[in-house]
């Protein structure tokens, strides 16, 4: 399902099923002269559409403007970065609004800058204002004090259950530590070159890597098809069980 498609009955159904919603969290960012801009979001967004083929879940509209940073190419590369505080309030509103509408299983998937599961600043972003929305969507409709009240006696025992509802959004990377240290990640390196080239081959063009020259895309003459398969197989693996 894909929620710019849907109307009240799906959305509702998802609601009362607790389906996930997932959202990719993407960015426009310069990966060299030979992977598109969108490489961080099409990753995401390409194991995010493989997922709904074999598993039951809401796809919510992609997230592309964000705070991508500087860190690879300047300001003339095409990059385009979104300072982290406007950001995040942005996504505050965005997960609020999606509280308020029902939605209590969802997921934002990220492939930028999510080495070994690290927290990076878009990340951070994500889940700073996870928790803020989330905290004021409490105290906006049970109440001030809503934690010490008799009714959440059983918080501690609940943590790890569907009625905690610091679970309600959840922020991970399209590849799990264990699966980067698997298959490989890097950035629009060999790997990362690899994975976009499986899910989508017109966004490689591996003929201009040397129209202009960076350590960090080097690499890239070695990616192929086959090791991208592998990559997009078990991040799929991964995907299919944190996304419940």
């Amino acid at each position: 399902m894909i929620l710019d498609h849907s109307f009240p009955r799906e959305t509702d159904y998802v609601k009362e099923k607790n389906i996930p919603l997932v959202i990719v969290g993407g960015t426009v960012e310069y990966h060299g002269p030979h992977c598109s801009y969108g490489c961080d979001t099409l990753v995401a967004e390409g194991l995010v559409k493989k997922l709904a083929e074999e598993k039951e879940i809401m796809i919510a509209p992609t997230i592309s403007y964000s705070p991508s940073s500087y860190a690879v190419g300047g300001r003339k590369s095409g990059t385009v970065h979104v300072p982290e505080r406007a950001f995040e309030d942005y996504v505050y509103y965005v997960f609020k609004s999606m509280l308020y509408s029902g939605f209590r299983n969802i997921y934002v998937v990220i492939h930028h800058q999510f080495e070994q599961e690290s927290e990076m600043p878009m990340t951070l972003c994500y889940r700073t204002a996870a928790k803020r929305a989330t905290m004021e969507y409490l105290e906006e409709t049970l109440g001030e004090g809503w934690w010490g009240s008799e009714s959440y006696a059983n918080y501690y025992e609940e943590l790890e259950g569907a009625n905690n509802p610091f679970s309600w959004i959840k922020v991970i990377p399209t590849m799990s530590t264990a699966v980067q240290n698997a298959t490989g990640y890097d950035h629009a390196g060999k790997f990362e070159s690899s994975i976009l080239m499986a899910l989508y081959p017109d966004c490689i063009k591996l003929d201009r890597i040397d129209d202009i020259k960076h350590w960090f895309t080097e690499s890239a003459r070695e990616a192929n098809k086959e090791l991208g398969d592998e990559m997009v197989k078990q991040s799929l693996e991964y995907l299919k069980e944190a996304i419940k």
